[in-house]
């Protein structure tokens, strides 16, 4: 029986069913497509997760590779997105643990990355000249804010990037940490009190 995903209507079935398909075919092109679709979305959920930009464009590149390969079991029942997101999450997770110790210690930095408004993902120059300084300042509460979700457990942490900065459903996370719903939802409800009480003492009064 093929693991492939099936040409019928299902449930799972997306926008990016068609190009799935081709790329079970072979269709290089195809998986371009996809790449050019998720790389955006794929670094920020890197990003949040380990805080740090290369280590987010190493774990993205190494999460194509491993879909590009893994691509002909992809079985359709999930969405590709949710699927690809798992791969990506698994990978920045392994990452987390090696360097968790040494990030947790380390301060902030002009030459840190910097995530924009439309999520994006720069890299500021450092620099000690006003229009370098000002930008900064401007971005202080999403640094902020970041540094409260880098404090969160790792368990903490990713549910809190899933649901809040990714935008998926309860039982799609359920399905990429392999945890259960009812879990995923205490989790969620622990890490928002943690995120408010620490931003709360960063920034006053919420």
């Amino acid at each position: 029986m093929s693991n492939r995903v099936g040409t019928g209507s299902s449930p799972t079935a997306d926008e990016d069913h068609s190009l799935v398909l081709r790329c079970q075919r072979g269709d290089v092109d195809a998986f371009e497509e996809l790449v050019v679709k998720y790389q955006k979305k794929m670094v920020n959920l890197a990003y949040r997760m380990t805080d740090n930009y290369h280590d987010a464009c190493d774990i993205v590149q190494d999460a194509f590779i491993a879909a590009y390969r893994e691509i002909r079991g992809f079985q359709g029942k999930s969405r590709f997105v949710t699927w690809l997101s798992t791969i990506t999450m698994n990978l920045a997770r392994n990452r987390l643990k090696q360097v968790k110790t040494e990030r947790l210690r380390q301060g902030f930095s002009l030459d840190a990355p910097v995530l924009m408004e439309d999520g994006e993902v720069r890299m500021e120059v450092a620099a000690n000249t006003p229009s370098a300084l000002e930008m900064l300042e401007k971005r202080d509460v999403q640094k902020i804010v970041q540094d409260c979700i880098n404090a969160l457990d790792d368990e903490f942490r990713a549910v809190v990037v899933l649901r809040e900065m990714q935008g998926f459903a309860y039982d799609e996370i359920s399905q990429m940490l392999q945890t259960a719903i009812g879990t995923v939802k205490s989790r969620l409800f622990r890490a928002r009190e943690m995120l408010k009480n620490c931003l709360k003492g960063k920034l006053g009064a919420l």
